[in-house]
């Protein structure tokens, strides 16, 4: 089942966008931030709604766990809109479950494993760090990419909103295209060796201009 928001149908619009409902996440202020960067916006968990949007955005607020079980039904078209080199932007939670698993789902036999498409884990800040993480940081940009240096300008140095416990820690350090500090530097961007699949660690629809340059620049990857 999908809501549209703007025009009525996918397939007759330019730059559309489907933000995947799976019962986690900002839907309403994604949704929004989306429209104001130009697109044009469905949230929806069909999977026909996915393979017809020029881009698709997981979003996702709270716990590993809970975001990949209610996400499983959804995995395999998930994994077959990377496999399409349709753009897959992850935020905050959504990006975590970019990875192969994490810290927070890890539990023997009953662990859980995320979507794999960028190898490696979630971790739990443990430097003595007041957790959650919550507030604004500045972003250092670590290489090129789309995201963060597109046709909107390039978001090195400016500031972005955080929420979360957890940080992303990349097998391949090349993933890594942005990085903030609190206590520890961590990834607050990255993304795959296509540089079709990536992810913030911050919320883009909650982080004002800076956010709104994000997914401007998100858009003009969509319709690229």
């Amino acid at each position: 089942m999908s809501q549209q928001a703007g025009r009525p149908s996918l397939e007759t619009v330019d730059a559309t966008v489907a933000v995947v409902d799976y019962g986690l996440g900002n839907l309403h202020s994604v949704t929004r931030g989306l429209e104001r960067a130009g697109a044009t916006v469905a949230v929806t968990d069909d999977p026909d709604d996915f393979h017809a949007a020029d881009g698709v955005v997981l979003p996702g607020v709270g716990a590993f766990r809970e975001g990949v079980e209610n996400a499983d039904p959804l995995r395999e078209d998930l994994l077959a809109v990377a496999e399409s080199d349709t753009p897959l932007f992850g935020i905050c939670l959504g990006m975590q479950m970019l990875l192969t698993d994490s810290e927070e789902g890890a539990a023997g036999e009953s662990a859980v494993r995320g979507l794999d498409l960028i190898p490696g884990t979630n971790v739990r800040f443990d430097g003595g760090q007041k957790v959650p993480h919550m507030g604004w940081n500045d972003l250092r940009v670590e290489r090129e990419h789309p995201l963060v240096s597109g046709t909107d300008g390039s978001v090195d140095g400016e500031y972005a909103y955080f929420v979360h416990s957890y940080y992303a820690v990349p097998d391949d350090e090349s993933a890594v295209v942005a990085t903030t500090e609190y206590g520890t530097r961590f990834p607050a961007v990255i993304a795959d060796e296509s540089g079709t699949v990536f992810g913030t660690q911050f919320h883009p629809e909650k982080s004002g201009e800076t956010g709104l340059r994000i997914l401007r620049n998100f858009v003009s990857l969509c319709t690229a």
